[in-house]
């Protein structure tokens, strides 16, 4: 538990949610995590007023985050609030609702994921089906389609598991982007994985603001290694994703809300 000293609880106790900032510069951030816009820094020793709290990032195992009455965050570890949880009030709960793929995008994972009607067990032992489908059992008995799948409910089920793609994405990017754009962020995040898009160079620099069909051409390249050596398969996926993104699109998918 962080240790508060006696100056900084009467501080506390005079101005009710007034912190200290422990940290010598201390970044204050449009959301609760690294990966957002630096709105402002904080010096050390000046107080702080918390507004709310709310979970995000860890930061050396502390993943409650401090929104000031600037309107930022900063990760509690470098406010002295006395406390490891919490000392003041959630942030509102209301979550963006995440946008889903359309068909073009579902299409172009869907092209990529490759197609098995019938349950197989994949190169890690799991029951597969479909566009890559991990089943709950052998029988895929969580499945609400038919086996074997036909090519139709087989998108079905996959535009179903992507949903969780497009909820981390929507979450962790602050740019406006359109529905082709977002598609081609889905489209890699499913092929990569959420963790690894949320500390990556791409969205760092979408969220600072740079043009989108740049920051994608220039950085969805990257992405086309595995064990060090470049794979065909993952070049041409990187291809497809930044040809979509650059198909003109009037339709905003992000920000969400």
């Amino acid at each position: 538990m962080k240790l508060v000293s006696i100056a900084a609880v009467a501080s506390a106790l005079a101005h009710a949610s007034a912190y200290l900032i422990t940290g010598d510069t201390v970044n204050c951030r449009a959301g609760p995590g690294t990966n957002y816009e630096v709105k402002r820094t904080y010096s050390k020793g000046i107080d702080v007023t918390i507004t709310c709290q709310t979970p995000g990032t860890s930061v050396e195992g502390h993943s409650i985050w401090d929104k000031t009455s600037d309107g930022c965050y900063v990760s509690d570890l470098y406010v002295e609030t006395g406390s490891d949880g919490y000392v003041v009030g959630k942030c509102g709960t209301t979550a963006c609702v995440a946008p889903k793929s359309n068909q073009a995008t579902v299409d172009l994972i869907a092209e990529f994921e490759g197609f098995e009607p019938t349950i197989y067990t994949d190169a890690a032992g799991y029951p597969t089906v479909g566009y890559g489908h991990l089943c709950k059992d052998s029988t895929c008995s969580d499945l609400k389609y038919s086996i074997p799948l036909s090519q139709a409910d087989g998108k079905k089920l996959l535009a179903d598991d992507m949903t969780r793609f497009e909820r981390c994405i929507t979450a962790m990017t602050h740019a406006t982007v359109n529905l082709n754009q977002y598609g081609a962020l889905i489209s890699w995040s499913f092929n990569m994985g959420c963790g690894a898009a949320e500390t990556s160079s791409l969205i760092q620099r979408l969220n600072n603001g740079e043009d989108v069909d740049t920051v994608l051409s220039e950085e969805l390249p990257r992405w086309v290694y595995a064990g060090g050596q470049v794979l065909p398969g993952l070049v041409r996926r990187r291809n497809a994703e930044i040809a979509l993104a650059r198909t003109p699109m009037d339709d905003t998918a992000l920000p969400a809300c």
